[in-house]
């Protein structure tokens, strides 16, 4: 923990002194773009199908995206490894667009949340440093979270604006679901809005590989989630040949029948119940823990929790752990769901630990 120490006082130092010289506005928005700029000439970011892994790095990811059979593919992921120029941070992410203007809406969000936490996270730490209640050594732990959880907040508020404001992205009845999550060594923060869903690998007592599902799938028959759409007057039901399948609609349209209860953009319904707030959770990584889990709901339709653990635990070469998932979920759509266009199937499996290590 002293490395988190060290950084947070440098860190925080040298942000406080660029807000001085701002004129009343918080200037690290250029350094964060840097930082971007320069992750991606390192490669250090990864936006397409396959691995991202740095010399002397515990993790390890992979990702791979099919497309569905509705058309263009509109998941799309990233993993930004030294997150923020930090060693020991690494930035995930996993989004299902919808609607006709799904896809871009999805790369924007990919575009713009990134750099956003960044921002938001570096500013929130400027302000912990000076605050007279901030204790770093004896609440360590908890205030790394808080710190997450303020900076997730104020991101995702500011992401769904910048969709309302943007002239050339359509998102009045697109959007996009959103699930990220940050590790900072062995904190790990997830912040999840929409029906995406994140699985952890763990062993337990028995050495077995278990799984354990780190988010809610936010869809709309959810009691709180229902309650909160019917209070703001829209309706959650389902159609006659979609049994089992509650949607989002408007008060006295048979539109827009959303498949979830949060998600950015889809302003048509942001007043009748849809929200872009995440819910942001920790979990403290051990030796126990061995990768994680992002898919978009087209892997979780026809993939139980624990056959997503087994089918990546048991594939001999990582780098193809999310390609062998996803293939195994478009057998499943075959089988299972026929006669129903595939949805679009992405996965992104984060390892922690290397894979000569003994808890691999």
């Amino acid at each position: 923990m002293g490395h988190f120490s060290s950084m947070f006082n440098g860190l925080a130092k040298s942000l406080l002194i660029k807000k001085g010289q701002s004129s009343g506005h918080f200037g690290g928005g250029e350094t964060v773009e840097a930082m971007a700029k320069e992750a991606k000439k390192n490669e250090l970011i990864l936006r397409s199908s396959g691995t991202v892994y740095v010399n002397g790095s515990d993790n390890f990811a992979t990702i791979f995206s099919k497309r569905g059979e509705k058309g263009v593919n509109q998941d799309c992921f990233i993993v930004w490894e030294e997150f923020g120029c930090q060693e020991d941070m690494t930035f995930c992410g996993i989004f299902d667009g919808h609607g006709p203007w799904g896809h871009f809406v999805a790369k924007r969000v990919r575009k713009t949340m990134p750099t956003s936490l960044l921002r938001n996270w570096q500013e929130a730490l400027a302000e912990a440093s000076v605050s007279s209640d901030f204790d770093l050594e004896s609440e360590k732990k908890l205030q790394r979270f808080n710190i997450w959880k303020h900076s997730y907040l104020k991101t995702c508020a500011a992401v769904d604006r910048d969709l309302g404001q943007h002239r050339k992205i359509d998102s009045f009845h697109s959007g996009t679901t959103a699930l990220t999550i940050v590790r900072q060594g062995d904190l790990m923060v997830v912040a999840n809005v929409g029906d995406s869903r994140a699985v952890l690998a763990t062993t337990s007592d028995d050495g077995c590989l278990v799984p354990v599902q780190l988010t809610v799938d936010f869809k709309p028959n959810l009691p709180q989630e229902a309650e909160r759409i019917t209070r703001c007057k829209g309706r959650v039901f389902c159609l006659q040949d979609e049994p089992g399948v509650h949607r989002v609609w408007l008060p006295n349209e048979e539109s827009p029948g959303l498949a979830m209860s949060r998600a950015f953009g889809d302003y048509c319904v942001k007043d009748f119940g849809l929200i872009s707030v995440p819910e942001v959770t920790q979990r403290h990584i051990t030796g126990k823990d061995q990768f994680v889990v992002l898919a978009t709901d087209g892997v979780w339709d026809v993939v139980s929790n624990q056959e997503a653990v087994d089918i990546v635990s048991s594939t001999p070469d990582r780098e193809k752990s999310a390609k062998r998932l996803v293939e195994h979920a478009v057998r499943g759509w075959k089988c299972k769901r026929r006669g129903i266009a595939m949805d679009d199937i992405s996965a992104i499996c984060l390892f922690f630990h290397s894979a000569n290590s003994p808890c691999s």
